[in-house]
């Protein structure tokens, strides 16, 4: 029988006191297990002296750091909610989340506070610095919880008088039904969506974790996916963390040679990992070896062939810390070349299938019994289906249920109803087959949302909004370009010529546009070029962009 997962941490918690639970990579910043739960326990001192309610909501805003596992553990264990905000979410996209959520209390690291406006926040009674936990800014009635948080110390001392030991790690079970976390699949205001979790989605992606053996305890995992993101919250934390494992925190951007160069220090057991990590490799350490007139020659012959791809195998096993079982792949789809190339050289990898809504897998198998092109057989406590009249030969929308799936969108019951049938079933907006064993094969997306080459969702029209209210511009269409984005735009021919702008005036302005609009959205949302229309773009009768007509603009 599977535990609740909150006593299920409260008893690794214990049976791992002594052993290391948080790194951060390059610091002497690291906690026991012990010392991870003792912080963890000072934070629920706090809430319960100021006021949080079971169910209140807590938004957490920063970079990956033992502070960030620690804030978002003691929510959790507490019975609040956590509201884990992207890092890289502009200002305005986070302050909507932190607005929109309810949150009551706010932990954010220094450089995502500096741009926010206090007074823009509608419910945060309290900001507290992730970086060096000091109290930002005390918005309750006289004061009161910067007397209560200069008091934190001293009442943690009292209520453990003798020091903190295994035994007062005992959390309250939580009811499997409660929202655990509200998860943004966006960050801008009317397309923003709060996912919401319970504890038994969590659980369903955890004890799956557990089933595989993913981890164990004193394994090591390298944790360098944005833990705000449902991919790394579940994968590179809350499956390791069940398991005793050690995490490291790679707080950086995740560089291919700083992040190889991490690899190879911590030496993981299991790689979680997002398809741009291996195609930077493939294409700057592989694709320049394999292309070398003399390795040409070698591979064309039948044994030989074999001998160098053993090679260039081990080669990028030692490279990822030649200590891990396999690299599982997720968060965007794979480079086919990449993908074919790596099951040719024998490469322990596979590729899972997931979503933000069901916290997140759907799909996974282990790399022995992978089938190429696929993203994994559907797991066994969840249901998958297509919606088309022949599911293994012509693509239909993947619709799936079961345990891992939300319960819907926070405050939004027509998005939630534009999602999830009479039947339960979510509809998740992408198209695929599926054999007779449940594996899933992703033909593509179904609606107009573009996953970025690292995992990001972008919203294509959240872009144009801000694009099309800049100068000179009348309408525009945001489309993928291999791992880049660029814009087609037709001008606002009236205002140009009323500006009497020539055409190099013009392309001037455009690219002062661009540069404006790479400011106010996400990193992942920047756009590399715009392409300018020559005629305005042909519309269906409700004036919407035939988006599939541009899609292939050259």
């Amino acid at each position: 029988m599977e535990k609740d997962i909150i006593s299920l941490y409260s008893e690794r918690f214990r049976n791992s006191f002594s052993l290391p639970a948080l790194s951060l990579y390059g610091t002497d910043d690291n906690l026991t297990y012990g010392e991870f739960a003792a912080e963890i326990a000072k934070l629920h001192i706090l809430f319960s002296n100021v006021g949080i309610k079971k169910g209140d909501k807590i938004a957490l805003l920063g970079k990956n750091t033992p502070k960030w596992i620690t804030t978002f553990f003691a929510t959790i264990t507490y019975g609040a909610v956590v509201v884990p905000i992207l890092n890289d979410f502009n200002p305005h996209d986070s302050t909507h989340i932190i607005n929109h959520s309810d949150a009551r209390l706010l932990f954010v690291s220094e450089s995502n506070w500096e741009p926010i406006e206090l007074d823009d926040l509608q419910h945060i009674e309290a900001i507290f610095s992730l970086d060096n936990c000091r109290l930002i800014a005390d918005r309750s009635e006289n004061n009161d919880i910067s007397e209560i948080y200069e008091a934190l110390n001293d009442e943690f001392d009292k209520k453990y008088p003798d020091g903190f030991k295994k035994e007062h790690i005992i959390y309250e079970p939580r009811d499997i039904h409660e929202i655990a976390l509200i998860n943004y699949t966006s960050g801008t205001t009317g397309f923003s969506k709060g996912v919401m979790l319970t504890y038994d989605n969590l659980a369903g992606n955890i004890y799956f974790g557990i089933k595989e053996k993913l981890y164990w305890p004193g394994s090591h995992c390298l944790s360098f996916l944005p833990l705000a993101h449902a991919y790394g919250c579940a994968f590179d934390m809350l499956v390791p963390l069940a398991e005793g494992a050690h995490l490291t925190i790679f707080g950086k951007t995740p560089a291919p040679k700083l992040l190889l160069k991490a690899l190879a220090d911590v030496k993981p057991n299991l790689v979680i990992c997002v398809p741009l990590i291996l195609e930077k490799i493939y294409r700057k350490q592989i694709v320049p070896m394999i292309t070398k007139r003399h390795i040409r020659w070698v591979l064309a012959i039948p044994f030989l062939d074999s001998v160098i791809y053993g090679k260039i195998r081990n080669k990028l096993i030692e490279a990822f810390g030649g200590h891990f079982e396999e690299v599982i792949v997720g968060g965007a789809p794979i480079n086919a070349e990449v993908e074919e190339f790596l099951h040719k050289i024998k490469f322990p990898f596979t590729v899972g299938y997931g979503m933000t809504e069901c916290a997140p897998l759907i799909s996974y198998t282990h790399y022995k019994d992978f089938i190429p092109t696929s993203c994994g057989r559907t797991l066994p406590n969840m249901e998958s289906k297509i919606d088309s009249p022949d599911p293994e030969n012509i693509p239909g929308e993947i619709c799936v249920r079961g345990q891992n799936a939300m319960v819907g969108y926070y405050k939004n019951d027509k998005a939630t109803a534009g999602v999830i049938d009479d039947d339960g079933w979510l509809h998740t907006g992408d198209m695929g087959v599926r054999s007779a064993d449940g594996t899933l094969f992703i033909k593509g997306r179904s609606k107009t949302m573009i996953l970025s080459a690292s995992g990001q969702n972008i919203y294509p029209e959240e872009i144009e909004s801000k694009l099309n209210n800049m100068p000179f511009v009348s309408e525009s269409l945001v489309i993928q370009r291999g791992n880049g984005l660029i814009a087609l735009v037709y001008p606002d021919t009236e205002e140009v010529d009323r500006a009497g702008l020539s055409d190099d005036d013009f392309l001037a302005k455009m690219e002062e546009n661009r540069i404006e609009l790479n400011k106010i959205v996400a990193p992942y949302e920047q756009v590399a070029s715009f392409k300018i229309m020559a005629e305005e773009f042909e519309k269906t009768p409700k004036k919407s962009i035939k988006r599939f007509l541009y899609y292939n603009v050259e």
